[in-house]
């Protein structure tokens, strides 16, 4: 949620972030108008209550008829005004929660993706002497992915995986949690549901077009899109030591995402499934520290792709690309042979206080002040994303497929054969 006072000083400023993003500035009006009304109420209930205090001391003098009428009235008034008051309120939250946070300066405007900024690029993408199968041809031939079952049992886009497949999810994950522990992260396994405050307070939205999270009949639950939302929601309503920050943690979950609407032609087989494995990386900070920290999740993320040896390039979202919680967002894209092209593997955002705002999480200052902590996130290991690059990276013309050095201490092999 975004500071309502920087509505309030800034609404300018606002105004073109908000259209930064592609969102449509009347809202900021909206909430403008919804403040100043919210203020108005919170007078009158201010002047109530004192003359509410009036009546009262003036009664513990000498008690009368129409001293006891007035208390009454009074305390009428204020409960009305009060009930008033929270619904004011949570109509203006309603309205704060629709206004994106803001870019950060140097963040390339642009509209969508098209806009989007390429950083650098890293390794060698592979020359094969031989025609190449695609994650799908290659998981099917390996006997170690298998969709139609998937389909059958569950529905579309969701699949089994048989014999090697499975080690070599695992090894992913044990590759991720190890590097990122010996970093300093926790390694945490966090629930794969989350009440609605937290997968709402950390922008996944249950409803709409854009439905990213399910919901459970009858309970104030939703499976969670990411580990994200419950590691975010671990320390809502706390205030923090500035000596304990930042906390630094790799969460390993489940996740499950609608994935509502039309995705393109490279969408297909494990790109864009309904569930699948992370390892996600999150960290609590204070504010002059984002930005580093920040870059230094892009560092991790990054040296996790180079110890694989996978060729990718770094790419900064346009403010039409950010979404509403970040202010600034990179993407690693990995190399893809099947596709002939780049495609998304990790992500990482710095959400600034805007997360912290709707879960309330502060730190409490050496001065003994308390401020809004800012939150970052990151992809470490998608486990539906990196089987691709991995399978069709090191496919050899035999059809075979040879795991990458790092990963062989997990797996227990170097190599997976054609069945």
């Amino acid at each position: 949620m975004i500071d309502i006072k920087l509505i309030r000083e800034k609404p300018e400023f606002v105004k073109k972030a908000v259209q930064d993003k592609n969102r449509d500035e009347l809202i900021v009006d909206q909430a403008i108008k919804f403040d100043e009304n919210v203020r108005i109420i919170k007078g009158k209930l201010d002047n109530l209550r004192a003359e509410s205090n009036t009546v009262a001391k003036e009664m513990s003098q000498k008690r009368s008829d129409g001293l006891i009428v007035k208390g009454r009235q009074l305390k009428e008034d204020i409960k009305v005004t009060e009930t008033d008051l929270k619904q004011k309120e949570e109509e203006l939250i309603g309205l704060l929660n629709q206004i994106p946070n803001p870019a950060f300066p140097d963040v390339p405007v642009g509209k969508d993706e098209l806009q989007n900024v390429e950083v650098k690029k890293w390794g060698e993408i592979p020359q094969f002497d031989f025609p190449i199968k695609d994650h799908l041809e290659l998981g099917k031939s390996l006997n170690i992915l298998d969709f139609e079952t998937g389909a059958k049992v569950t529905g579309s886009q969701y699949y089994y995986l048989y014999n090697e497949g499975v080690f070599l999810e695992l090894a992913l994950v044990n590759f991720a949690l190890k590097l990122l522990a010996q970093e300093g992260f926790t390694p945490v396994i966090t629930p794969d549901l989350a009440k609605s405050r937290y997968y709402l307070g950390t922008g996944y939205q249950p409803k709409g077009n854009e439905a990213q999270i399910y919901t459970i009949e009858g309970e104030d639950l939703g499976l969670i899109a990411t580990a994200e939302v419950t590691l975010a929601g671990k320390h809502a309503d706390e205030i923090i030591p500035e000596n304990k920050l930042p906390l630094m943690y790799v969460g390993y979950s489940h996740c499950f995402r609608k994935e509502a609407g039309a995705y393109g032609q490279y969408s297909k087989g494990m790109y864009r499934v309904h569930q699948f494995t992370k390892a996600e990386i999150f960290i609590y900070c204070l504010p002059e520290e984002s930005e580093k920290m920040h870059q230094y999740l892009l560092s991790m993320e990054e040296k996790i792709y180079q110890s694989l040896k996978i060729p990718y390039r770094v790419i900064q979202m346009c403010t039409g690309d950010l979404g509403g919680m970040a202010a600034r967002k990179y993407d690693i894209e990995a190399w893809m042979p099947g596709r002939n092209e780049y495609g998304e593997v990790t992500s990482t955002s710095n959400c600034t206080d805007y997360q912290a705002r709707n879960l309330n999480i502060k730190t409490k200052r050496k001065t003994g002040e308390n401020e809004y902590v800012h939150m970052l996130n990151g992809t470490a290991i998608a486990t539906s994303r990196t089987p691709i690059a991995i399978l069709e990276n090191y496919q050899q013309k035999d059809g075979s497929v040879i795991i990458p050095e790092v990963l062989r201490e997990f797996t227990g092999f170097d190599i997976i054969k054609p069945k």
